[in-house]
């Protein structure tokens, strides 16, 4: 069975995006030396990602060439893609992508992007890890990590980890049934 795991960049006051929709506050730690922790190293042992419609038009929208060709992935929609800018398959229901997504023992899957998306999986149970990197900016508004839904949950750290920059990596499992 494939493990479900968060990898994301929070800023100190855990926003994801800055309050103009920008990513700038954290394209800026490129560079940034992450070690074993490395997005290429994680990016290696993922077979499947899953990412919500505003991510999906976010990377869409970038000159970038499509990142996910060897991937399985999914963007989870209600409303079609048009031209999509890689291959992909649209879901629109979480439920039954969770049952598709247990059922894959190819590798594991990854939640990309936007807390909303993951907070549908952790109301559910389904997100099994999560690695946090909490970045030394403080942004002062913008898109929280966790959007407030009324769920309460208690991980349990693995690991708390200063890395390059001020960075600190925070790796979570999630408890089932909180």
């Amino acid at each position: 069975m494939a493990k479900i795991r968060g990898y994301i960049a929070a800023s100190l006051d855990g926003r994801i995006v800055s309050g103009d929709g920008s990513l700038e506050w954290l394209y800026k730690h490129n560079d940034m030396d992450l070690g074993e922790h490395d997005y290429g190293i994680f990016l290696q042992r993922i077979r499947t990602v899953v990412m919500g419609r505003n991510t999906y038009d976010f990377l869409a929208q970038e000159q970038s060439p499509w990142a996910y060709g060897d991937k399985r992935v999914f963007v989870v929609t209600s409303k079609p893609l048009f031209n999509p800018k890689g291959p992909l398959q649209v879901r629109s229901d979480v439920d039954a992508l969770i049952s598709e997504l247990r059922a894959l023992d190819d590798g594991d899957v990854w939640m990309l992007g936007g807390g909303q998306l993951q907070m549908a999986f952790m109301e559910r149970d389904a997100l099994d890890e999560m690695e946090i990197y909490v970045m030394p900016e403080i942004l002062g508004g913008g898109q929280p990590l966790f959007p407030l839904t009324g769920l309460r949950a208690s991980p349990i750290l693995i690991s708390a980890t200063a890395l390059d920059e001020g960075c600190v990596r925070l790796h979570y499992r999630m408890r089932r049934g909180d």
